[in-house]
């Protein structure tokens, strides 16, 4: 709790015992709020307000709200006296005094203290203090103190006496105990706490998106974006809008993180969140109230696919504060990406950029703060370059970028010399210019004469002006500027590239606007101007949605409502807007003067603005508006320079003559640019420094777009406010908060919001979908009497809704009663579905696979069988074929073995008998008859010749013994010869039998052909007799012609099947014998016989398909005698049955 936060809520009874406030007592020297009523309840209020807050100069001028439908009539100038004059809390004020309930009380040092009523008697009430203190008040003054159940609640709504006090103690109790998150009505009321707090991550996340949890939460509000996106089909919108340092950016990056964590899945999730860093360390830098406060606006669109998956996402970016780059205040830095830069850069980046440290750059130099408390500049610049490269910028392109930036700052440096006594000056070429000529790519000399002058043309010949010391300091700085702002605007360029949709676009997006909030500081000059206008136009915006179209819809509608009065900043915004004599308009029409400077500028604002209500002239150059969030005083100093934002053309012809790619488009963009001419007054002549449209004119034009944009998608709101000035966790300022919560109309919305009718549908939509849950014979009626009826079978209270012209309102959680039970009669429904189809999905199932079953046992079979054939008949061929081989191999070896034996005893014999030939006597007999010759041989002789014959006649068994196992297995190959025949005989057969049926096909054909020739010939002879000739010889001619058609293509298919049948006959017959043996050739039989196989079967394919185109042809030229068609289809019918499958 704050030092200041404990008077407030010091003398509450119902906080919890460990409930206790830090810190001493305040006072309204503290910084606090300090009002002083008197006792009677009249009187003016002095208010004193900490000088800091940029809500200070609200506190006399918005009135407050109560809990009850009333009608303020408060004016937006009168004091503080007149809330409580014209007793606003009257209603519940009488009713507190009457049941002596406890009830706050504003004492006169400004704060609220809870007293209980102890009697009330008359227009004064006696209360007590919880310090037993008892005082005399006007009852008036009193404001009703919720009961302590209530304490904490999550929503406003469910206040029971909804009153400022209230609500701050509420939310000072759910912000102590890090409940940042609160709800009013439709806005989400998100408390920063400058410190992490364990509400976030994949756990919460899982927790949101299965509604396992509903309390108030930024995953809440963009979870129900998502669901009302792909429910109604319609683009989303996601509004983050408070001061600086409320912790917009940070709401923006959790809400990404959620759309990342439901959406993704196809990686572009990761891409888009890496997008933070980048943006942040270009776009951001570190102010008096916000160590990371954007210095620029950006609508972040993401696209969706049919899915609910993110698709892409285009970013856009608003009025980048660029004179930040060479203007820093005390106490403030400049923007991230420089620290990070000179902290970060690696050694090898750092020698190639020639980087010093930080409090070496002028630019830098302005602001002794050069680091942030708990922050690493030097990892936070590896994670920007980590994210660099997941969106794809290349290395070498980075390395372009951190030179440009290293540009900027060395441009800072370069110093000025004065030439002559016209002040004059030349820059110093020194370490700084001739680092900035190497980094962007240009020449020393042409920087130089860049910086130090200025061309001019008048009429057609061009001037060189030398610029005195301001006038290049100037150019130097806007160069510097324009680097900057250009490097920005291409890395947003080169991210949109990697994140962009293409064809996957549907037209689903939900965007988020992360914009900066309002701003006043001790001197205002033209960036709060622009910022301070935005954020008039999103608090409009925020009041069309949740006040004026909610009120204007229940008036047009015709249902029963008081209206509730809220503030209105049309004025202000008129101010800004009005033509010819708006802010915005003398703007620019100073702006387009050679001679108008910002005094001139600011006396105009006054002559022309003195009599608007939200308009104040100054003493000097300065003026005050009465912005919806308090006055703010503007400092015309420089208004007129920067609304020009004016780069001479010679330096964009420098950036042109770069060598380095990123200068030269930075110069063709600026080109480009300024050869559009500015409608209006802005457009006169002088050059293109004149030419190009004004910074508030662009902004303008960009805000008018994005309003338009925002009214095309459904709005969620988040309201961020900032607890303290100090960024210091626990501390609750609730002067500040109070400021915030009247300025955001927080309470005015919750009143619209408990009083109205936040859920409504049209009569035929309600109808339509919740119809069903009726009788038939009252659906059946129009959708009035149908959601009468629903209404009055689900017994919803009369109150809780109101029956329009053409919607039903109704209050807040009635539909979903509705939908509770349209669901759970949908689930039933689809559950009784789910079985039957289920049963019938299963039977279907039973019956394919048990047919599956069978037909997979027949094909498999079949094919087996068909195998197994091939396979024996395989083998009896190979045994045949190895009988006959072997055997003619056996008996030829025994026969060579036979004849060799023979010769070889004949050759022993003989030798033998030569060589006993002389050792031997022999005995000669003569040659008579009757007488015999007688050869003596000797002993050894005779037993060597026995051995031998011995030798040679076990040989010759062995031989036997062979010639028969040879003789076995010639059997066997004899009877696998067989087997072989037989399966050729068969498959001969069933080829000879699908010829016939072939054959037969065509017969048929053939004599159905020649039948209805003779048919039609006959027709046609009746016809001739009974009709005209000439008539007669058309219709024989066209029906005779056709029909001979016909028979000739049927003759061509049956010559064609006699021939082919012819020849695989023969082939077939040819493989048979060469099976056999009866014929040779120099081919294998099984192989041929396959590949014969093969092209008869492909034939046959060929052959019926062509039959089919017959028939098709044979039809279309029967169909023109309808008296054929029966005789046809009989045909076809026996064709049909005849076919080879």
């Amino acid at each position: 709790m704050a030092t200041d936060g404990g008077p407030r809520f010091k003398s509450i009874k119902s906080l919890p015992m460990d409930y206790r406030f830090k810190g001493e007592k305040g006072s309204s020297g503290d910084g606090g709020m300090s009002i002083s009523i008197p006792e009677n309840g009249s009187g003016n209020m002095d208010r004193v307000v900490e000088d800091d807050s940029p809500y200070g100069h609200m506190l006399d001028d918005r009135p407050s709200a109560d809990d009850e439908d009333v009608n303020p009539s408060v004016s937006p100038h009168g004091s503080a006296l007149g809330m409580w004059a014209n007793k606003q809390w009257g209603d519940t004020a009488s009713y507190v005094a009457k049941k002596k309930l406890q009830s706050w009380y504003q004492s006169s040092d400004g704060n609220w203290e809870l007293a209980k009523i102890l009697s009330t008697s008359g227009t004064e009430s006696l209360i007590s203090f919880s310090e037993g203190k008892v005082l005399k008040v006007n009852p008036d003054s009193l404001l009703a103190a919720n009961p302590e159940i209530l304490d904490g609640v999550d929503d406003l709504m469910q206040l029971s006496y909804l009153n400022e006090p209230s609500v701050l103690y509420n939310l000072q109790y759910r912000y102590d105990r890090d409940m940042i998150y609160s709800k009013a009505g439709p806005v989400l009321v998100a408390i920063n706490p400058f410190k992490k707090i364990p509400l976030y991550g994949s756990d919460y996340i899982q927790a949101y998106k299965s509604k396992s949890t509903d309390s108030p939460h930024v995953y809440a509000i963009t979870d129900t974006a998502i669901r009302e996106m792909i429910r109604d089909e319609v683009n989303q919108s996601i509004v983050i809008s408070g001061e600086s340092g409320a912790g917009k950016t940070e709401t923006a990056k959790i809400a990404m993180q959620y759309l990342a964590a439901l959406g993704g899945g196809s990686g572009i999730e990761y891409e888009i969140l890496k997008t933070n860093p980048i943006l942040e360390a270009f776009g951001n830098a570190k102010t008096s109230r916000n160590n990371n406060s954007s210095r620029f606006g950006k609508l972040i669109e993401i696209h969706f696919s049919e899915t609910g998956k993110i698709s892409g996402a285009q970013i856009q970016t608003f009025l980048l504060e660029k004179s930040r780059v060479v203007q820093c205040t005390e106490g403030e830095r400049s923007y991230h990406s420089f620290y990070q830069l000179c902290a970060g850069a690696p050694p090898h980046l750092r020698e190639k950029l020639d980087l010093l440290d930080v409090h070496e750059y002028k630019y830098l130099q302005q602001s002794t703060c050069y680091t942030i408390d708990g922050v690493d500049d030097a990892e936070q610049f590896r994670v920007v370059v980590e994210a660099l490269d997941a969106v794809h910028v290349s290395k070498e392109n980075q390395e372009n970028a951190f030179a440009m930036l290293a540009a900027v700052l060395w441009l800072g440096n370069v110093t000025f010399s004065i030439i002559d006594n016209e002040n004059h000056v030349e820059p110093v070429i020194d370490e700084a210019l001739l680092n900035v000529s190497k980094l962007i790519g240009c020449k020393a000399d042409d920087l130089k004469l860049a910086l130090s002058t200025r061309k001019m043309k008048v009429n057609n010949d061009i001037i060189v002006q030398k610029q005195t010391l301001a006038q290049a300091i100037d150019t130097r700085d806007a160069l510097a500027k324009s680097i900057y702002s250009c490097l920005f605007d291409w890395l947003v360029e080169q991210i949109n590239k990697s994140l962009a949709v293409g064809k996957r676009r549907t037209g689903r997006s939900i965007s988020i606007l992360d914009i900066y909030g309002f701003e006043s500081f001790d001197v205002n000059s033209f960036e709060q101007f622009c910022i301070n206008y935005a954020n008039e136009r999103l608090q409009q915006h925020f009041n069309r949605h949740l006040f004026k179209l909610e009120q204007e819809e229940y008036i047009q509608d015709g249902i029963d409502w008081a209206k509730v009065e809220f503030e209105d900043n049309q004025d202000c915004l008129n101010l800004f807007e009005k033509k010819p004599l708006g802010l915005m308009t003398l703007l620019d029409e100073e702006s387009t003067f050679p001679n108008g400077t910002d005094m001139t500028f600011a006396a105009k604002l006054k002559q022309h603005l003195k009599s608007n209500s939200c308009f104040r002239g100054e003493r000097g150059k300065a003026f005050t508006v009465h912005h919806y969030a308090g006055e703010v005083m503007y400092d015309t100093s420089g208004f007129l320079e920067k609304n020009r934002d004016l780069l001479h053309l010679d330096s964009i012809q420098l950036l042109s003559s770069c060598t380095c790619e990123l200068p030269q488009a930075f110069a063709s963009n600026m080109l480009s640019l300024s050869e559009k001419p500015a409608p209006g007054p802005l457009h006169k002549s002088g050059g293109a420094d004149s030419q190009k449209l004004s910074v508030i004119t662009k902004f303008k034009g960009q805000l008018f777009q994005l309003m338009q944009r925002l009214e095309s998608t459904t709005p969620h709101f988040i309201r961020c406010i900032k607890p303290n000035n100090s960024q210091s966790p626990g501390i609750y300022h609730q002067g500040l908060v109070l400021q915030q919560l009247r300025c955001c109309g927080v309470l005015e919305v919750v009143r619209i919001s408990r009083s109205g009718f936040p859920t409504r549908m049209s009569h035929q939509k309600f109808a339509r979908r919740y119809g069903f849950l009726l009788l038939e014979h009252v659906a059946s009626q129009d959708p009035l009497s149908v959601s009468v009826a629903i209404l009055h079978q689900f017994d919803i209270l009369p109150e809780m809704y109101q029956i329009g012209y053409t919607k039903l309102f109704f209050r807040t959680g009635q539909i979903g009663k509705l939908e509770d039970t349209r669901n759970r009669t949908l689930n039933g429904i689809l559950r009784v579905q789910s079985c039957f189809r289920g049963h019938k999905a299963r039977k279907h199932i039973k019956e394919l696979k048990r047919g599956i079953i069978n037909l997979q046992s027949f094909v498999r079979g079949e094919k087996t069988r068909k195998e197994f054939a091939i396979l024996l008949h395989r083998h009896r061929a190979a045994v045949a074929i190895q009988k006959q081989v072997k055997s003619k191999i056996t008996r030829k070896r025994f026969e060579d073995v036979h004849g060799a034996t023979i010769t070889l005893q004949a050759v022993i014999r003989g030798w033998l008998v030569r060589r006993c030939s002389g050792d031997i006597a022999l005995l000669q007999f003569g040659s008579g008859k009757g007488e015999s010759d007688e050869v003596v041989v000797k002993s050894s002789y005779l037993a060597e010749l026995q051995r031998r014959i011995l030798k040679a006649e076990a040989g010759l068994r062995e031989k036997e013994e062979e010639n028969d196992i040879l003789h076995q297995r010639l059997q066997q190959y004899e009877n696998r010869w067989s087997e072989y025949e037989l399966k050729m005989k068969s498959m001969e057969e069933v080829w000879q039998k699908q010829m016939r049926s072939l054959q037969s096909s065509l017969s048929i054909a053939k004599k159905s052909l020649s039948l209805d020739d003779s048919e039609r010939n006959s027709d046609a002879s009746i016809n001739m007799s009974n009709d005209d000739r000439n008539g007669h010889e058309s219709n024989g001619v066209g029906g005779v012609r056709p029909m001979s058609a016909g028979l000739s293509v049927i003759s061509r298919l049956a010559e064609e099947f006699e021939q082919r049948s012819q020849v695989f006959g023969d082939d077939a017959k040819f493989l048979v014998e060469v099976k056999s043996g009866q014929a040779e050739a120099n081919l294998n039989p099984d192989h041929e016989l396959r590949r014969l196989k093969q092209m008869f079967e492909g034939w046959k394919k060929d052959y019926t398909a062509r039959l089919r185109e017959t028939k098709v042809i044979l039809n279309k030229l029967g169909n023109e005698d309808g008296d054929s068609d029966k005789g046809k289809k009989k045909w076809w019918g026996r064709l049909n049955s005849s076919r080879v499958n």
